[in-house]
């Protein structure tokens, strides 16, 4: 493992090949075909790992890509109706369009598969030249010696679980770039190293996440829509948690529902997961699955603080794109378009500075760039929706309602996120325990049915990517004080606490032990969010892992 890493030279290198990273390197492009442009994508391929909604606003993809219908890009599904319901146990009020916000409108939008979707963008992009690597996990960031980044290094591959290399052995490569952009998604490994490196979130409200889970089911053609979008908040959770659901109908008798909880919930006896399969039992949902068959299932944590929460997205040699940064509007329920548009927005400002004789350091005019876009305006425009709404159910609502609809987004005031979303967990002493229903197998499953249906699969000797900064605290601290949450915030099995004759356990027993289930594991990083402790940090494993998305 002594061996120097082989290295290649870009003008540009990005981490990330979702809507963002393709977005960033489609620009580049346009603007001139000699930049040379290589993505780096730890998914088996462009969208093996992609998982949105979604409900796309083409604003962005316009500006990127206006022929995108004609070159067949798979926006086929205009938004044909609009439902904002809020739930009781057994009923439902749904509100009048009349009543709702701007930000709750979907007129001239479209229903997709982001997953498809990327797949998609990146055959534009490799059809204008750009070089897509999928299966390379960019594992580590270089630096010059005067501190910028100098690009990335991908991960060895072939390390057993002992660490040492075993015959399929691969050393990692370093890819060296002018610049280096970051689009990782939400949470991105790389990216937190880079904030906290170069002190990005310095002045900045804590950011904030949730975490969304996601079914694709087959439905009753009887019971299909093209195009209707219903989304709800209220029960399952309780007024005082933050979440909601989605259900957007698709092509081919398909429609995607989810759940979104935030993860500054306080109750550590709360499973996001179980909630999900409680609020598909609903009189007013399970309307629409009854007699469907489920194809589907993922999750991925949303990066949901807003313009608020936006770290400073430049530093020397490089920049975050999309999630990576955070430029999500919660308060719409998307990112895509933002995502593509942090790309372009990236990528007009290293073109204009690769074209200079001595190009700058740092990407001062991506900065710019934003804050003279639309984008700025609509992040502006939904900065208090996040606070708002972490003030629970009613007031948040009635909040929203003042900011959005008297003030159009632009009240006289500007509300904060005070903590970290890890920070809000109370002792399970102090907190309900809640009893959630088994699965029956037709409307609500379980985890591991689930991430079945994921294609999650890891190479299972290599060492685990879920790792702990101390050992000893899981038992000691969070099944002591909190009963072991990460066995619930947990949406694919991948924590589960066991006594000493492997026994599930949600509090002190002899032997007890925390075993990780790393194979498992679909990448949705919500373990290095809301772990208590903030002793698990999730690391990228080898190349070509994780899920395998196709329709999400």
């Amino acid at each position: 493992m002594d061996q120097a890493r082989e290295s290649m030279e870009y003008d540009v290198v990005i981490v990330g090949a979702g809507p963002a990273g393709l977005s960033a390197a489609i620009r580049l492009k346009q603007l001139n075909a000699d930049i040379n442009v290589c993505v780096l994508e730890k998914g088996s391929e462009p969208g093996a790992h992609i998982l949105s909604g979604a409900v796309m606003d083409p604003i962005a993809i316009n500006e990127l890509l206006p022929n995108w219908k004609a070159d067949g890009a798979p926006l086929t599904i205009p938004v044909s109706e609009d439902r904002f319901m809020l739930l009781s146990e057994t009923g439902a009020t749904q509100f009048p369009q009349w009543m709702l916000p701007a930000c709750f409108h979907n007129h001239g939008n479209y229903v997709v598969s982001l997953s498809n979707f990327t797949r998609w963008l990146a055959q534009q992009a490799e059809g204008l030249g750009v070089e897509i690597f999928p299966g390379f996990a960019a594992a580590e960031v270089l630096y010059h010696d005067d501190g910028r980044v100098k690009g990335v290094a991908t991960g060895n591959m072939g390390i057993g679980k002992d660490g040492q290399p075993t015959p399929n052995f691969q050393m990692g490569m370093e890819l060296w770039g002018k610049y280096t952009l970051f689009a990782e998604g939400s949470r991105g490994h790389l990216g937190r190293q880079l904030i906290s490196r170069f002190r990005l979130d310095a002045g900045k409200d804590p950011q904030a996440y949730g975490i969304g889970i996601k079914e694709v089911w087959e439905i009753d053609p009887a019971q299909h829509k093209p195009g209707l979008v219903v989304h709800t908040a209220g029960w399952p959770l309780d007024s005082h948690t933050y979440g909601g659901s989605f259900m957007y109908h698709m092509e081919n008798n398909q429609i995607a529902i989810g759940y979104v909880v935030g993860l500054n919930y306080t109750n550590p006896w709360l499973s996001p997961f179980e909630e999900f399969q409680r609020y598909k039992t609903h009189p007013k949902i399970r309307t629409f699955l009854e007699g469907g068959k489920r194809i589907g299932y993922g999750a991925r944590a949303i990066t949901a603080g807003g313009i608020n929460c936006l770290p400073k997205f430049t530093f020397p040699g490089g920049a975050l794109l999309g999630c990576d940064a955070g430029f999500l509007n919660a308060s719409r329920i998307k990112g895509s378009h933002t995502a593509i548009k942090s790309g372009m927005l990236a990528a007009e400002s290293v073109a204009e500075e690769l074209a200079k004789d001595a190009p700058a350091a740092e990407l001062t005019g991506y900065t710019k760039r934003f804050e003279q876009s639309w984008m700025f305006d609509e992040l502006y425009r939904s900065r208090n929706f996040k606070p708002a709404m972490g003030k629970g159910l009613w007031l948040g609502t009635l909040l929203v309602g003042i900011d959005q609809k008297l003030f159009g987004g632009k009240a006289p005031w500007t509300m904060h996120n005070s903590k970290p979303d890890h920070a809000y967990l109370k002792p399970a002493s102090a907190c309900q325990k809640i009893q959630y229903p088994k699965p029956d197998g037709k409307l609500t499953f379980d985890r591991l049915s689930s991430v079945f249906l994921s294609g999650a699969a890891h190479e299972e000797n290599q060492p685990a990517h879920l790792t702990l900064k101390d050992a000893s605290v899981p038992v000691a601290t969070n099944l002591a004080q909190f009963a072991g949450p990460e066995s619930r915030y947990c949406p694919a099995g991948v924590y589960e606490y066991l006594d000493a004759t492997g026994n599930p356990i949600d509090g002190p027993a002899e032997g007890a032990r925390l075993q990780i289930n790393a194979q498992n594991c679909v990448h949705c990083k919500t373990c290095d969010i809301k772990d208590p402790t903030q002793n698990i940090v999730w690391v990228t494993p080898e190349g070509g892992g994780g899920p395998n998305y196709t329709g999400m």
